[in-house]
């Protein structure tokens, strides 16, 4: 009994060390997928391009040091242009800065939807590098594919019926209130149909070219630690700014000041005999 006991003791503390073992070993890999090399999280590594007939957006969010974002945004553009007009094209600009760190920017791009995910992967590395780091990844989609499906049967439809009409029309034998009847129903079939190719092809063309846009913010990166020294260091740098301010308005007053101070002792010395008689002490009266 007591050999089964011993036995099953030992199992039990096997099993349980496996199971921390597969925790462990699991935690280990999700937090690889979701950190760096530095550490810092990054966004999820999904594939939003797995799903046919959907048109995803992308737009990520960038916190750099002010000094930094417009060299960032032209490697950004330079990436883009190195791909080709065919799979990227650069849709809109814009830089605003307010301040040596108060920097603001923005690049808008449409990628081949094979290339977007890989772009903004790219994107996040020479963020990275220029010690930046990613605020927001937002992926937003619109299943384009169920509309361009409903879009075809709604044509089917609309060119069924102007057939239906057209055949009437060409029968003859009609009367005249009837036939220009009629024909103003095909007119108006005919613009939903124009319509309706129209919405079609913008459809077509959203799944042709995925939106990718870049905002970048001036602001402050790194760990709570690298941070406090930074603001430390700002405030220092504040303060002597605020001295040197306070110094420069002063200083014109401390010499003139002094000037004076200078011509009154020549004068006392000069002209009035030298320096001023010293009162004399008031002696208290004898007892």
């Amino acid at each position: 009994m007591r050999k089964a006991v011993a036995l099953f003791t030992v199992l039990l503390l096997a099993g349980c060390s496996g199971a921390e073992d597969d925790r462990g070993t699991s935690g280990g890999e999700q937090l690889a997928e979701s950190t760096d090399a530095s550490g810092r999280p990054t966004p999820p590594g999904v594939t939003p391009t797995a799903a046919p007939g959907v048109a995803f957006n992308y737009r990520y969010v960038f916190a750099l040091p002010g000094a930094r974002i417009s060299a960032v945004q032209e490697q950004h553009a330079a990436a883009c242009e190195k791909l080709g007009v065919s799979r990227c094209r650069i849709t809109g600009m814009h830089y605003e800065q307010d301040g040596e760190e108060d920097v603001s920017a923005q690049l808008a791009f449409k990628l081949d939807p094979a290339l977007a995910r890989g772009f903004g992967r790219d994107g996040i590395a020479a963020v990275e590098r220029a010690q930046g780091e990613v605020r927001s990844a937002d992926i937003t989609g619109t299943d384009v594919g169920a509309e361009i499906q409903a879009g075809a049967r709604e044509g089917e439809s609309v060119s069924a019926e102007l057939a239906a009409i057209e055949r009437r029309l060409a029968a003859g034998g009609l009367p005249a209130a009837e036939r220009a009847e009629l024909q103003r129903q095909a007119e108006q079939l005919r613009e939903a149909a124009r319509a309706n190719q129209a919405q079609q092809t913008d459809r077509r063309s959203q799944l042709a070219t995925t939106p990718v846009v870049f905002d970048y913010r001036s602001g402050e990166t790194g760990g709570p630690i690298a941070r406090a020294a930074r603001n430390a260091l700002g405030m220092l740098e504040g303060s002597f700014a605020a001295l040197i301010v306070v110094v420069l308005t002063l200083l014109p007053w401390i010499a003139l000041v002094l000037a004076v101070a200078l011509i009154w002792r020549w004068v006392n010395r000069r002209f009035l005999g030298g320096a001023a008689p010293r009162a004399e002490p008031v002696r208290a009266p004898a007892a």
